[in-house]
């Protein structure tokens, strides 16, 4: 099998699943118990929000764990804009990419008295810092922009967005499950109020990510109970997912940047193949501020979901687009709001390249995908 959906999930880590397995039996203590046998729990859960603390130059007071990108997604619009309201503020600024928590989440604020603008986008996927500027209103509470786009891979300027609404006294949130441990990313550097992210977009298990909450943002609890999560996410911890998320997290940042440099030439090495091999393909997203590892391309005159399908069946894990959006009938909404046309956006495939990639996975799905797009073309009424 060649694996080339990386941005779907990834391959929990060696070390990761070493360091959970004595948290799933032996070391089964509730972390909220005040005996000795929860010591060690409790001294695991702290050693993860360090290291996830330290990776964006944050607090360890911070870090909230969470179930996901989506929780942390929710959790982070919903509350801030129900608490802003209060203060008279009930508008909401992101971009029409976002993922679909952030997207479903606006869509939920908007049924409940809050104003969200939706910013479009150039055909490179990046939204300018300018049009944010001008987006905002005297009642503007919140802007929320993802790190990285999880279909096209484009990043996003968190940097001027971030001075901006620090000028402006706006909170800042980004959705960074793409992002998180690819790229670095500095909450300070950002101005940054909220960050989400999920392990098993980093080599940590499913069912596990946290939500980063600078310490002067007023931010409700979403889940109530017990009072977890120093009374802001309450429920009994996933201990071991998140020894795990900690030891997948360390992973990823110890080899951060050797591991950019080698995705980085392979993802220029399967673009220039796949244009040199096959003709009629764009390039979906800008050609350099991208993810080290991601590949979007529009392949003219084939249907993307049929691509994946033949593709599958010779063993090669790609995708036409989200993971989370699969099966949908309707073209990505990513692509339609970067300007593609309803054919180009079916047309798309999406590769995702990972540490474990090599040269010759990427020759022989090259070689296949030339294969599936000829046999495909050659039946097609359509003439090119």
């Amino acid at each position: 099998m060649i694996y080339l959906d990386y941005a779907a999930t990834t391959k929990l880590s060696e070390r990761a699943l070493r360091a959970m397995l004595p948290f799933l039996r032996d070391q089964y203590a509730n972390p909220s118990s005040s005996y000795r046998f929860s010591d060690a729990v409790r001294e695991k859960m702290s050693e993860t929000r360090k290291i996830l603390a330290d990776a964006l130059g944050a607090k360890q007071n911070e870090i909230y764990f969470t179930s996901g990108g989506t929780e942390s997604d929710n959790w982070a619009l919903k509350e801030v804009m129900e608490q802003q309201k209060k203060r008279g503020k009930n508008h909401l600024i992101t971009t029409q990419i976002e993922h679909h928590a952030v997207l479903h989440s606006c869509q939920w604020l908007e049924n409940n008295d809050c104003e969200v603008t939706y910013l479009p986008l150039e055909r490179d996927g990046i939204v300018r810092a300018e049009q944010v500027e001008r987006a905002i209103r005297p009642n503007t509470a919140l802007i929320s922009v993802m790190a990285a786009n999880n279909e096209i891979g484009t990043l996003q300027p968190l940097k001027e967005i971030g001075k901006i609404a620090k000028q402006q006294g706006i909170l800042f949130h980004t959705d960074a499950v793409q992002a998180f441990g690819h790229i670095p990313i500095s909450v300070e550097d950002c101005n940054l109020s909220l960050l989400s992210a999920s392990a098993h977009k980093f080599h940590g298990p499913k069912g596990i990510g946290f939500l980063y909450v600078r310490e002067n943002v007023e931010l409700p609890s979403f889940l109530h109970g017990g009072g977890q999560e120093g009374g802001k996410r309450s429920g009994t911890e996933n201990t071991a997912a998140i020894v795990g998320m900690g030891a997948a997290a360390a992973e990823m940042l110890e080899q951060q940047a050797e591991r950019a440099k080698k995705e980085q030439a392979l993802r220029d090495y399967l673009i220039e193949s796949i244009q040199a091999r096959i003709p009629y393909t764009k390039l979906n997203g800008d050609r350099k501020q991208r993810l080290p590892n991601n590949v979007n391309v529009s392949i003219s005159f084939v249907e993307g979901e049929v691509v994946v399908l033949l593709m599958g069946m010779r063993g090669i894990c790609v995708s036409a687009g989200s993971a989370c959006s699969a099966g949908s009938a309707g073209a990505s909404h990513v692509l339609r709001a970067i300007g593609l046309s309803e054919e180009e956006a079916h047309n798309a495939l999406r590769l995702t390249l990972g540490a474990e990639t090599t040269k010759q996975e990427i020759d022989e799905t090259v070689e296949a995908l030339s294969e599936i797009v000829s046999f495909l073309r050659g039946q097609s009424p359509m003439v090119y």
